[in-house]
């Protein structure tokens, strides 16, 4: 028998905390009207303080009343206030509720039901949208401390045009970067022309008879029945890292056999995202997933 237990309540953690959200997830999967409900307000709940902590980090406090015990009381102030609003409803619960009562996502995390997927996609966008608008760039300067230098470097460089792509398709912009970083060796090995013009392509996306853009042709290993072999093949190239992010997003949105990469990149799930990847055919490469689950993560985590 299972024995199903009510979910943590979690308004009171930040909206942005990872741990809690996750928590969140597991809770909704529980299955139970109950269980789906507690999730859903508890989101609402963070939801509207993320907004409230975003609108406070915008504002300027440098004043003669601002301390770090009137911070304190005001960070407990919006969490107090933010609960309320969500026991009231903003609607937003009980859209949740709807969403995850028609279809459960399966063992794998990826929701089978179009509706369900849409809206994953569209609550990941509107999460980084708000995480965007005040505080994030000290998350990220925080978070990136401890990683290698070259790590470092490649964030510092590309994350802008990730961040960019990622508000537009609802791809996680790490997703973006570890698959930028896996195809380009970390920026060390960048797909140039034999003129040495560099083509500014991060995804190894080939130029086929619909590409009227410009190419360039160098030698790449492809794998034949799991054996590596060298050939010259045509690239895309583009006029800059953004245009690179903005094709590659486009080029999965708009290709049905990349919709489960798409659904799973839309739940966070890295190593499904990756896997689906690999199984709609983007890499010859049979390690591929792995290496790329890899490097999101744990190198970007």
């Amino acid at each position: 028998m299972i024995v199903r237990t009510a979910p943590t309540d979690l308004s009171s953690n930040l909206a942005i905390d990872s741990k809690g959200m996750s928590e969140l997830r597991q809770s909704a999967r529980a299955g139970s009207p109950e269980a789906l409900k507690t999730a859903a307000t508890q989101f609402e709940s963070m939801f509207v303080n993320m907004m409230m902590k975003s609108m406070r980090d915008a504002t300027p406090q440098d004043g003669m009343m601002d301390s770090q015990q009137t911070k304190m009381f005001t960070t407990m102030l919006d969490q107090q206030t933010s609960q309320s609003i969500a026991k009231k409803g903003m609607g937003l619960a009980d859209v949740l509720v709807r969403q995850l009562s028609k279809t459960l996502p399966p063992q794998d995390g990826v929701p089978t039901d179009p509706a369900m997927a849409r809206a994953l996609m569209e609550q990941a966008k509107l999460q980084r949208s708000i995480e965007a608008s005040g505080g994030a760039s000290a998350m990220a300067a925080a978070s990136n401390a401890g990683k290698p230098a070259h790590v470092r470097a490649f964030q510092d460089k590309l994350a802008g045009d990730a961040e960019e792509a990622s508000r537009t398709s609802g791809i996680p912009a790490k997703f973006m970067l570890g698959q930028a970083a896996l195809e380009s060796g970390w920026g060390r090995r960048e797909i140039k022309g034999r003129d040495g013009t560099n083509s500014h392509n991060l995804f190894g996306i080939k130029a086929g008879p619909d590409w009227k853009g410009r190419v360039v042709e160098t030698a790449t290993t492809e794998y034949v029945n799991g054996k590596p072999q060298t050939r010259v093949e045509k690239f895309r190239a583009y006029d800059s890292y953004a245009d690179s992010f903005k094709d590659y997003a486009r080029l999965l949105s708009s290709n049905p056999r990349y919709e489960k990469a798409l659904a799973a990149a839309g739940s966070t799930d890295a190593a499904g995202f990756a896997r689906h990847l690999q199984k709609a055919g983007y890499a010859t490469d049979p390690n591929y997933a792995t290496k790329l689950a890899g490097i999101i993560q744990r190198t970007l985590a």
